[in-house]
């Protein structure tokens, strides 16, 4: 079993997974990604290879974070219900309502399965839009790229916080812990080495962050 594969058992996905932008170096980086992270040295996995475009490595970073979340939180969906999270919440301190300033401009609260299906689609939209993520060698990012990145990484930590915070029980009965705290970590490390997601945004996990952080 790979360092992020869960078993066949748990091989089950929110949605679809998403491969790498393909006309660009996204495969050779997906290849880097895999070859690091298979050593185990999650800080050394997160850093910009030397003379790697800082954008592409966003890019496939981007798709990879996705998939994650999309696999862990697959394995959630048959506990996070209308019923058992009415609202999208990560503890008594924090709820999160859905906007994404086209189709629902004002916040609107939903339950928990409800935002992060409305989180993913959102997600989904922006990598399969080619003058966001391009798909052709050599086309040009755009201005607001690392802007869309941020947003994405803020909203898919939105969905760690409320796993860890609504779940955690569920996962560690399924014997998933050790694979959602590593997934949490390769997050954290990335986030932090690029500075993607403001500190105020990870105040309902600071405590596990800080000691991720500090390892």
């Amino acid at each position: 079993m790979s360092l992020f594969g869960l078993g066949s058992r748990n091989q089950k996905t929110f949605r679809p997974k998403k491969n790498a932008p393909s006309g660009s170096k996204g495969a050779q980086l997906q290849k880097h990604i895999d070859a690091t992270l298979g050593s185990g040295n999650l800080r050394e996995a997160v850093k910009l290879p030397p003379g790697e475009d800082f954008n592409e490595w966003l890019a496939v970073n981007t798709v990879d974070f996705f998939n994650q979340v999309n696999i862990l939180y697959g394995t959630l969906t048959e506990f996070c219900t209308p019923t058992s999270c009415p609202t999208m919440t990560a503890g008594p301190k924090y709820e999160y309502r859905w906007a994404d300033g086209v189709t629902v401009k004002k916040p609107i609260e939903v339950s928990a399965p409800k935002y992060v299906e409305y989180l993913m689609d959102w997600i989904e939209a922006q990598l399969d839009d080619e003058s966001i993520f391009p798909q052709k060698l050599g086309s040009p990012f755009p201005g607001n790229f690392q802007d869309v990145v941020r947003t994405i990484f803020k909203r898919l930590f939105r969905v760690y916080a409320h796993i860890y915070h609504s779940h955690f029980q569920k996962i560690v009965s399924l014997k998933e812990e050790a694979h959602l705290n590593t997934c949490f970590k390769h997050f954290v490390l990335f986030t932090w080495e690029f500075r993607l997601i403001d500190k105020g945004e990870l105040a309902p996990l600071q405590e596990l962050v800080e000691s991720i952080l500090q390892c």
